[in-house]
């Protein structure tokens, strides 16, 4: 018995080593699958169009004051961070203010932050089951003018490995280090 616990631990030791992640695996959830969605480009999208590279996937908004445009920032930074390996990662921005943020108003705000970034977008049941798919909560909140509303939301952001499979959570003010470690590790994992 004790030397097959040792063949294993040896067996174990030799084998290819886990990723270490910074931020929360949630490998092999029951939610985050896929999406049907138009790009800011026109052309209608689901996770099985950029299979084979990592997506980055956050939802939010254009008026988004804070979250939203410290989100992307970070993620421009951490696509800096990877170097080449930048080229196997797709960032995808799930708008969830179809009101406002037109194909258009996307297709300028979304690739300021990096020439890559997709900007998505769905009508309000489109963007409502995407939304619930994700487990993402979001609400509008009245402005003094009926345009000028606000749009509370969660402020994760969800990471996919190139096989398409959700494997991680980053919770919104982690940094760009800790997206580029992760999506580094998740590609190292995958080739």
């Amino acid at each position: 018995m004790v030397a097959a616990a040792l063949l294993a631990l040896v067996v174990t030791a030799c084998g290819p080593e886990s990723p270490r992640f910074q931020a929360s695996d949630v490998t092999g959830v029951a939610f985050g699958h896929d999406f049907k969605l138009t790009d800011h480009n026109g052309k209608p999208r689901t996770l099985a169009d950029f299979r084979g590279k990592a997506v980055v996937m956050f939802f939010g908004y254009t008026q988004c004051p804070d979250v939203c445009p410290t989100t992307l920032s970070d993620l421009a930074a951490a696509l800096q961070k990877l170097g080449t390996d930048a080229n196997r990662v797709q960032v995808l921005f799930v708008t969830i203010d179809p009101e406002r943020d037109t194909p258009e108003l996307l297709s300028q705000y979304v690739p300021a932050f990096n020439p890559t970034f997709l900007g998505l977008y769905g009508d309000a049941a489109a963007t409502a089951a995407t939304a619930r798919e994700f487990k993402v909560l979001y609400q509008k909140q009245p402005g003094s003018t009926p345009g000028s509303y606000s749009m509370d939301h969660s402020a994760g952001t969800f990471i996919f490995d190139p096989q398409g499979r959700l494997r991680l959570y980053v919770t919104h003010g982690q940094g760009p280090d800790v997206y580029a470690h992760d999506i580094r590790e998740l590609l190292r994992a995958t080739s």
